[in-house]
């Protein structure tokens, strides 16, 4: 599989500084998100913000559905999907309820993100299922004194070894660190925080390079 970045902000004016640069290949959001960027969770106030985030050439948005029962669930992931029938992937989470949603969603061809896993055996529910991703919670998983990094790659082999296409969407990074570890290991898609986007970008011996490689241009311009 491919390596696959997903920005994972709210935030519009985030969106207008990191999508251009070509990295990302799609954005997630969930209503935590939203609220933190002072979006409405709405379905209508999603429309203008999904058109948005596909103006700026994110080619999966994935937003999550809300609601507590099955029905209630499902009815709101419908009509998320479709304000950009085939750029939407829906997330729920990993529940019952969720799980009732998803098997009608994934039926009706809607691609799907399971969301807030934490232990190995949900990445085989949605394996069986047919999900396109499952976003295990990497720093969530180590703030409950768990050794993450082994937990994901638990995970992954769990996905390799079932034949399945599931991706592990891998979410709540921290560092730079978690991110290249986590690729050695085999994993290939992940979300960024504008905060995590800007590190992989920050390393003082590059910069000084390229200062060194524009003071040099300007002496042979002379």
């Amino acid at each position: 599989m491919s390596l696959r970045f997903f920005l994972d902000s709210a935030d519009p004016l985030a969106w207008e500084e990191w999508m251009p640069c070509g990295l990302f290949h799609g954005i997630t959001t969930n209503p935590t998100l939203l609220r933190q960027a002072g979006q409405i969770c709405r379905v209508d106030a999603l429309r203008a913000l999904s058109l948005r985030a596909l103006e700026l050439g994110c080619l999966e948005l994935h937003l999550q559905a809300w609601g507590r029962e099955p029905q209630a669930l499902l009815d709101c992931a419908l009509a998320l999907a479709e304000l950009a029938p085939g750029r939407i992937t829906i997330k729920v989470p990993l529940t019952r309820a969720g799980t009732e949603a998803a098997v009608k969603l994934i039926a009706q061809g809607i691609p799907l993100t399971f969301t807030a896993c934490y232990e190995a055996h949900q990445v085989l529910v949605a394996a069986a299922l047919g999900a396109r991703y499952i976003a295990p919670y990497l720093g969530r998983i180590q703030d409950l004194g768990r050794d993450s990094h082994q937990e994901l790659i638990t995970m992954q082999q769990c996905v390799d070894r079932s034949g399945s296409s599931l991706r592990l969407l891998v979410a709540s990074l921290r560092t730079t660190s978690d991110l290249s570890r986590l690729a050695a290991a085999g994993m290939t898609t992940f979300t960024l925080s504008p905060k995590l986007a800007a590190a992989l970008f920050s390393c003082e011996a590059t910069e000084a390079a390229a200062a060194r490689f524009e003071d040099d241009a300007t002496l042979v311009e002379r």
